[in-house]
């Protein structure tokens, strides 16, 4: 399945038959998360990627409660202490390992995850269905 992977506006995201690349890992600041969006067939999808020290956690850029996307500032995904993913729109707050809801209006939802990975290259990826199958 391919997907045509672009940050904000720019296009060009590298595509293979495993994974697609997002970024390099060191324009993900450590202890914050960047912002993607991609199509696949007719349909637009965003996404975020959290990054902790090597460590990766992808969701679904939708908050459970009513459908937004979780930011006002493009790419501010984290709360202000650094402990939770945010919901800018309701003030939920998000277990950065696992998507869960602990606060908010939709407590005890989830973000729906998304597989991401780092590859030897230092680079961040959107693991495709291809790859999860092998």
């Amino acid at each position: 399945m391919e997907a045509d992977l672009r940050h904000g506006r720019d296009e060009g995201v590298t595509k293979g038959a495993a994974s697609q690349v997002l970024c390099r890992l060191e324009e993900i600041e450590d202890g914050a998360g960047k912002g993607f969006y991609f199509t696949q067939g007719a349909v637009e999808r965003a996404i975020f990627v959290v990054r902790e020290g090597d460590q990766l956690y992808g969701y679904e850029n939708l908050c459970p409660h009513l459908g937004m996307p979780l930011e006002f500032v493009p790419d501010q995904f984290i709360s202000a202490d650094g402990s939770y993913i945010l919901c800018s729109t309701h003030g939920a707050l998000f277990r950065i390992e696992d998507g869960h809801c602990v606060s908010g209006p939709c407590l005890g939802a989830n973000l729906v995850p998304v597989a991401v990975g780092l590859d030897g290259k230092g680079q961040v990826t959107l693991e495709t269905k291809e790859r999860a199958a092998q």
